[in-house]
């Protein structure tokens, strides 16, 4: 009996150790020719370009304009809280939002299609298997402040 305690908690540790790992380690994102990167097979992401409709969101309109749109976002983002913007660029948003209570990391793009004046998103769980939802009901809630943004 006492073994099966020693291999239990060994498991256990090797378990958080894992989930550890996975998120502390940042993933290699962006876009290229319009596409945002595809994602895995766990159900753990949302993307407004997902092939798997059950993981697919719907893309925000643009604002009047890209500058306007990329403002628009960046106060949406603001406005949802626990984000740290990893990188910006004209046409592009990375931002890591943290849980709160267990300090879990996702990952979340914008990329601004100017030829289709739409914002795609993407959202990904670094650690884990299922995200219980989140990354979907953050999209909810972002799209919810993106239409009350000015732009």
């Amino acid at each position: 009996m006492k073994t099966f305690f020693i291999i239990l908690a060994v498991l256990i540790v090797l378990a958080f150790v894992m989930i550890y790992v996975q998120n502390s380690r940042a993933p290699t994102l962006g876009h290229s020719q319009g596409r945002l990167k595809p994602l895995s097979s766990k159900p753990n992401a949302v993307s407004t370009q997902a092939e798997d409709v059950a993981k697919r969101v719907a893309p925000w309109p643009f604002k009047a304009d890209q500058e306007k749109t990329m403002a628009a976002i960046l106060a949406t983002v603001k406005g949802y809280g626990g984000a740290e913007v990893i990188s910006q660029e004209a046409d592009y948003l990375y931002v890591v939002f943290t849980t709160e209570q267990m300090k879990f990391h996702d990952d979340a793009e914008f990329y601004l299609d100017a030829d289709a004046r739409e914002v795609h998103f993407r959202s990904a769980s670094r650690a884990g298997y299922s995200d219980r939802g989140l990354n979907r009901q953050r999209h909810e809630r972002l799209t919810a402040l993106y239409k009350e943004a000015q732009g």
